[in-house]
């Protein structure tokens, strides 16, 4: 009974870290992070937010121990503290597809006939190695920057539809992206064969890999 105010305490610090990520546009950031730092002005522009609120949610998620803080000049780049929040969202995403399964999480594992040619990372690392598939990061540039496939083709998305022709039509294409919840190489699948390219799809993406400690490599300024 003596123990009760220091139990207290102790569960008051856990529900601290839990009632901060119950913000969707946390989570958000928290999955864009997992892609590697960004500035605050990058995080707002893909998350949808403006520079203000965006501050606001960083400086919650860092005042929880989630994310850190660094100045470059007058520019302020966050980034999550450890593999361990990176791992906190994985999880936290893969209890909420298993016990909320007939939710948007269930339906973004995910849409489209395409998926049934998904390709897992075994045999996707095997193509990028053997080079019978040309593999496509079809990520932003920040995003590629901070780690990548070795030997992958950077095309980001919004480039895609004007870059065709940097493609081969030989080859398989396999797209990926940030992870299993990213519409990004989705999206890219369905560009890419209505211009009559093969292409498929991976199942998992950076966060995955990073995770089961896949090297990956980033573009040293």
């Amino acid at each position: 009974m003596g123990d009760q105010p220091g139990k207290e305490a102790l569960f008051a610090q856990f529900a601290a870290v839990g009632k901060v990520l119950g913000n969707p546009k946390r989570l958000e950031l928290l999955d864009l992070l997992t892609q590697g730092p960004r500035s605050v002005e990058g995080l707002a522009a893909v998350a949808t937010l403006g520079m203000s609120t965006c501050s606001a949610h960083l400086q919650t998620l860092r005042e929880a121990g989630l994310v850190q803080a660094r100045r470059e000049g007058k520019r302020i780049f966050y980034s999550l503290t450890g593999d361990d929040v990176a791992g906190l969202w994985d999880q936290l995403r893969r209890v909420a597809q298993t016990h909320r399964p007939h939710t948007e999480v269930a339906r973004r594992d995910y849409l489209g006939p395409e998926d049934t040619l998904a390709v897992d990372t075994d045999e996707l690392l095997r193509r990028l190695d053997s080079g019978d598939a040309v593999v496509l990061d079809v990520r932003p540039a920040p995003e590629f920057a901070a780690g990548h496939l070795p030997g992958a083709v950077h095309i980001p998305l919004d480039q895609l539809t004007h870059r065709l022709a940097e493609l081969p039509r030989s080859r398989e294409i396999v797209a990926y992206c940030r992870g299993r919840y990213c519409v990004l190489a989705h999206d890219a699948v369905r560009v890419l064969g209505a211009h009559g390219l093969q292409a498929r799809r991976a199942i998992d993406g950076v966060l995955e890999w990073r995770l089961a400690g896949v090297p990956l490599e980033a573009d040293v300024a």
